[in-house]
């Protein structure tokens, strides 16, 4: 990503999550997990889990009846980021918005439903209004349809970095024309087949298994929800008015965008020492995935790239449970800014090195500039 290019920040979040729907910035508040109801378990069980809420006191005229959740999560969480954004979608050439959701397992609960229904009365059995929404692209085109957007739309799911790579997705079709404003949607909902898969697997915490308060040790817990994004770019063309685009420029932003790289494989350091460009990123914040986040595999890579002086924050309240996925944009829920620590300097601004998990099969890192 060349110096010519437009910047890209980031105006809105928006986010249905343990915390429930939120517009802004998730607050550092504790979090305990709650004890699974929603099916039956051979034993105490619990998760992270978005709690009951009626999505039109939120949304009003949002309609979610047949959705899975993921998709009313989806509607919510845009409406909210848009909201925080200030943008008034009837000042925009809807044509000129894309809606990119990145998730890692899809509408999983209506997929199961589906499939279900299908061992016990065979295909011809299964209820065909709900086979649309075992598609992992549904939210988008819920989204889409909700706030009248034409512009692209695209569904992208790298399990561990899916959120990450949906950003970067986003920020490419700003930079280069394809859109002037982009809601960029991460999630994943939790279901009792893809619970009782991670506990097949052996990878859940004790906690999980125990009412009273237990470190997480080992393993994780599991959680849901979805985040949303407003992304915008600083070359708006012809998609607002003279006003409107000096109204914008005053916006708020959360972070701005400078340089973001995917890769399937290759050298992570290597590859992401080239896209900082000899910058000096003050502050990297990484996500534990399930494992302690001074010992992860990120944050070894974080180290590798910018030596050991480099700052590791570990997965505070707001991002506990969220491993697993790696789908929901803690990262950039949880943004905050630090003092340079070079001497001299006091302006508190900075940039934070966003990475996601780093695994054989790939990585994504993204390098933002607080404010």
């Amino acid at each position: 990503m060349t110096s010519h290019l437009p910047s890209v920040t980031i105006t809105g979040i928006g986010s249905v999550s343990p915390h429930g729907p939120l517009a802004g910035l998730i607050p550092l508040s504790p979090l305990e997990p709650t004890a699974i109801s929603a099916w039956a378990t051979p034993g105490p069980r619990r998760a992270f889990l978005v709690p009951p809420f009626r999505p039109a006191d939120v949304v009003p005229g949002v309609k979610t009846r047949r959705l899975d959740r993921l998709s009313v999560w989806a509607l919510i969480a845009s409406a909210l980021a848009i909201k925080d954004a200030e943008i008034d979608l009837s000042q925009v050439d809807r044509s000129r918005v894309a809606v990119v959701f990145a998730t890692a397992f899809g509408c999983v609960e209506l997929t199961e439903a589906f499939y279900l229904s299908a061992a016990a009365n065979g295909w011809n059995g299964t209820d065909p209004i709900t086979f649309p929404e075992t598609l992992a692209s549904a939210p988008t085109s819920h989204v889409a349809m909700f706030h009248s957007l034409r512009g692209p739309n695209i569904t992208v799911s790298n399990k561990y970095f899916s959120g990450e790579s949906a950003m970067i997705q986003a920020a490419g079709l700003l930079r280069h024309g394809q859109a002037d404003l982009a809601i960029v949607l991460a999630g994943d909902a939790l279901a009792r087949t893809l619970y009782s898969w991670y506990e097949e697997a052996d990878l859940l915490s004790p906690a999980c298994y125990n009412l009273d308060r237990t470190p997480e040790a080992d393993g994780f817990i599991p959680s849901e929800g979805v985040a949303a994004l407003v992304m915008e770019s600083s070359a708006c063309g012809d998609v607002h008015s003279k006003a409107h685009s000096e109204a914008r420029s005053r916006t708020r932003s959360y972070a701005r965008m400078s340089s973001g790289r995917w890769a399937a494989g290759g050298q992570p350091a290597e590859i992401i020492g080239r896209m900082l460009g000899g910058s000096d990123p003050r502050l990297i914040i990484c996500s534990g995935n399930g494992a302690p986040c001074a010992n992860s595999p990120t944050a070894g890579l974080a180290r590798e790239i910018v030596g050991e002086g480099a700052i590791v924050i570990p997965a505070q309240s707001f991002a506990q449970g969220l491993a697993g996925t790696g789908a929901l944009f803690h990262l950039i829920l949880g943004l905050s800014s630090m003092p340079s620590s070079k001497p001299g300097s006091s302006s508190a601004s900075g940039q934070a090195l966003l990475l996601g998990t780093a695994r054989d099969n790939g990585f994504a890192a993204m390098l933002l500039e607080l404010p």
